[in-house]
């Protein structure tokens, strides 16, 4: 027994045991504390998170709310915005129609007089095109065209389109279709077809052609405007589309610096007048091919009579003495092949060129007739945009 005490492996297996022990039972006490420690972290992380889902629930709930109003307020700046401009662009486009109108007495009260008539006839089209950028303002403000109280064939519609853009005389405008636009609709298409032939001429090269052909179609008529410029990208025939299409209010501070107008116009008339527009065709000369799909409730089979068109006659040896016609208020502006004076006149706003024989070629600047030769294109077109009136508005859309 004794030898087992004295035994040196005895004591070292019993220190073993006992260090054993110690460490079975501190690594329980620790064991112990860690899941007090776990439980406790369990706790905090599950109030953590019950704190942070109600700080995302008022997070949210702020976000909504500042959201909420920073739209209010975005809105009513806008509508305070639209509000001047379109109190402030009303003035302006009631002076230029007084303007245009002074013009027009002017016109007829000096047109004999060429120089004269060339001058004005150039203020007049600038005339018409800040009363076309007015308008369209207008519109965007909130503002609605005034009404005609007749219909027009769309040819003159048109011609009045293209009187009021700056390069009008690059414009030609062909029709295979012979009908007459609603008086309702023939200003705010007449509008329409300006922006685009603005933007046509604007966005191709001075010289190259921007055609309006006019054809019947199933469901109405289609006025196709074709440039020769570089055409448009994905992304602005996709923002072109959207705002063609869509026809709400339109935030005008989206519209870029400097702001442009035209898809915006036309789709804001277009929807609330109900005719189409759209810009996503290629034309024949690689450039860009819009158009205005007018529908048959917008049109009307009754063509008004036209405008005499300018005549100019070269020639009248052969003719009875009967059939010469006679100068009214004319002005002799050249001579013919055949040596005969050619005079200018006015009808209805169109200038007119007749011959007649034994008047004096006064030397007259050759710049101003060019001129007035040029503007002649635009005389009759222009007419038509005048003649309206203020009837039309958000109450009796």
């Amino acid at each position: 027994m004794t030898s087992l005490f004295e035994d040196p492996l005895l004591w070292v297996l019993l220190v073993v045991l006992i260090a054993a022990v110690f460490a079975v039972m501190r690594a329980r006490r620790t064991n112990l504390q860690l899941r007090a420690n776990n439980n406790k972290l369990h706790g905090d992380v599950a109030s953590v998170r019950g704190q942070l889902a109600e700080l995302q629930t008022t997070y949210s709930s702020v976000s909504a709310r500042h959201a909420a109003d920073l739209e209010e307020v975005r809105k009513d700046a806008e509508s305070a915005t639209k509000a001047t401009l379109k109190s402030a662009v009303g003035t302006l486009a009631t002076l230029a129609e007084e303007q245009l109108s002074l013009l027009d007495g002017l016109q007829q009260k000096y047109g004999d007089d060429h120089a004269v008539l060339a001058d004005l006839m150039l203020v007049d089209h600038t005339g018409s095109q800040f009363s076309r950028r007015t308008k369209g303002i207008s519109v965007l403000c909130g503002g609605w065209l005034g009404r005609r109280d007749r219909d027009a064939s769309v040819y003159d519609v048109a011609r009045s389109a293209q009187g009021r853009i700056r390069d009008f005389e690059r414009v030609k405008v062909h029709a295979q279709a012979n009908v007459a636009i609603t008086s309702r609709a023939v200003e705010p298409v007449a509008m329409v077809l300006a922006e685009l032939l603005d933007n046509a001429t604007k966005y191709s090269a001075p010289g190259t052609p921007v055609e309006i052909n006019i054809q019947a179609v199933p469901t109405g008529i289609c006025l196709i405007v074709d440039d020769a410029g570089l055409g448009m990208d994905q992304e602005t025939k996709a923002r072109a589309a959207s705002l063609l299409t869509t026809g709400g209010a339109v935030d005008i501070t989206s519209l870029g610096d400097p702001p442009k107008f035209g898809f915006a116009l036309s789709g804001k008339l277009a929807a609330h007048y109900g005719f189409h527009v759209s810009v996503d065709a290629v034309s024949p000369y690689g450039g860009v091919r819009a158009v205005i799909r007018v529908p048959e409730n917008l049109l009307t089979a009754d063509v008004p009579a036209p405008a005499p068109a300018p005549v100019e006659l070269d020639d009248h040896e052969g003719l009875p003495a009967a059939a010469k016609p006679t100068p009214i208020a004319s002005l002799v502006v050249g001579q013919t092949a055949g040596g005969l004076p050619k005079r200018r006149r006015r009808r209805n706003g169109a200038v007119s060129v007749v011959a007649t024989p034994g008047a004096e070629v006064p030397d007259l600047d050759a710049a101003g007739e060019e001129t007035a030769s040029r503007l002649k294109a635009f005389a009759r077109g222009t007419l038509l945009g005048r003649d309206s009136d203020n009837t039309e508005g958000p109450q009796n859309q």
